[in-house]
């Protein structure tokens, strides 16, 4: 494969700010590019310790920034605010949904959907509001909500049960907190109200701790809904919908992306449609993982399809074809030192930005931000 890209921003932890990552971009209409993302504060960088989210610009596509300023502090309440999605919203402005938790009275922790919204181009923010659907422990990927060519902001969500029992005290009897579903929100008046849709994907197996997780969603130009999701079974599943996310088709391994259990993140850039994973590469054989027990995210590599994504979903599964597929990938990250995971992607005038996770030279895998641009004639 051939390695292709620049660092522009690396965002590096420190004392202090032990985690930075799991971001969003947004292109503003001054042509600055908003990049927001969570930012770990204090002494502890687990899931449930307090983070904010804050934001670097960029006037010049992406090939300088910033200094970070501060988006949403978290409210007094909350353990913390993470992986935000920013959309822009069909009436003009924009939106921004991120992850708020909270530890309720019984111990358990709840985690769900939350938005805001802009009007004038992210300088001031409404107050929060969570998303009207169930209480619960909810996943929402960075980067991964969508507006539909319909108007309908499309959020999709891995539901994790009523609590997660981060502390080992909750009083409920909850489900397993490994294994999940699949659920969508969505909101057909820019984001004042929510609601879920009535499908849920499902994994096949009877098992309760690998389950799915970490969905996202891409609208092909015929307005059929390709759903990728994270999993421990080898590979990134996925699932279609013809009729705007009611109903979905059951879900297949897509063998294309094999995967340790990490998310993807497809978008449509220029003429290209990208793919960003973690295939099970350089360390298929290896029982490295980080301190919490995460699996070796290495490399980071992009797949272009030209066909809007069917070649992906379809094609790259006939005949001969699923090794053109893996000659065609470009590496992004290869260093089997370090780790690589979460992305979010940008078009840029020549080329599109790939922001992730960098383990930065620590175990953590979830350590460090950093901003690689690529050319598109580096595709060809």
């Amino acid at each position: 494969m051939k390695k292709i890209g620049h660092e522009v921003l690396f965002l590096h932890t420190c004392p202090g700010n032990p985690r930075n990552g799991e971001g969003t971009f947004i292109r503003l209409k001054d042509g600055r590019i908003l990049y927001a993302y969570t930012e770990y504060y204090g002494s502890h960088r687990d899931d449930h310790s307090i983070a904010r989210i804050s934001a670097v610009f960029s006037s010049d596509e992406g090939e300088s920034w910033t200094a970070p300023r501060i988006l949403f502090e978290k409210d007094v309440k909350a353990e913390n605010y993470m992986s935000p999605s920013l959309v822009r919203l069909p009436d003009g402005g924009l939106g921004i949904i991120y992850l708020r938790k909270e530890k309720m009275p019984d111990n358990g922790v709840t985690c769900m959907p939350t938005f805001s919204r802009s009007d004038d181009e992210g300088e001031t923010w409404t107050s929060w509001q969570t998303c009207q659907i169930p209480l619960g422990y909810y996943c929402g990927i960075n980067d991964g909500a969508l507006v539909l060519r319909s108007g309908r902001i499309l959020m999709p969500l891995s539901y994790h049960g009523i609590r997660y029992d981060a502390f080992g005290t909750c009083t409920l009897d909850l489900t397993k907190k490994g294994g999940s579903d699949i659920r969508f929100a969505c909101s057909d008046d820019n984001g004042a109200t929510w609601a879920l849709l009535p499908a849920v994907i499902a994994s096949p197996y009877p098992d309760n701790d690998a389950g799915f997780a970490e969905p996202g969603v891409y609208e092909h130009e015929d307005g059929s809904l390709w759903c990728w999701l994270r999993t421990g079974y080898g590979f990134q599943y996925h699932s279609h919908s013809t009729d705007g996310g009611m109903n979905w088709h059951a879900a297949e391994p897509n063998l294309c992306f094999s995967s340790p259990p990490a998310p993807m993140r497809v978008k449509k850039l220029g003429k290209y449609v990208v793919a960003v994973f973690n295939p099970i590469g350089f360390n298929c054989v290896s029982d490295a993982v980080d301190p919490w027990g995460n699996p070796k995210r290495t490399p980071l590599v992009c797949a272009v399809s030209r066909d809007d994504g069917h070649s992906f979903a379809d094609r790259g599964l006939r005949g001969g074809s699923l090794r053109k597929f893996a000659d065609d990938c470009r590496l992004i990250e290869d260093d089997r030192a370090d780790s690589y995971c979460y992305p979010a992607l940008q078009e840029v005038a020549d080329g599109f930005l790939a922001a992730y996770y960098h383990s930065d030279g620590t175990p953590y895998f979830l350590n460090s931000g950093k901003i690689t641009k690529v050319r598109f004639d580096e595709l060809d």
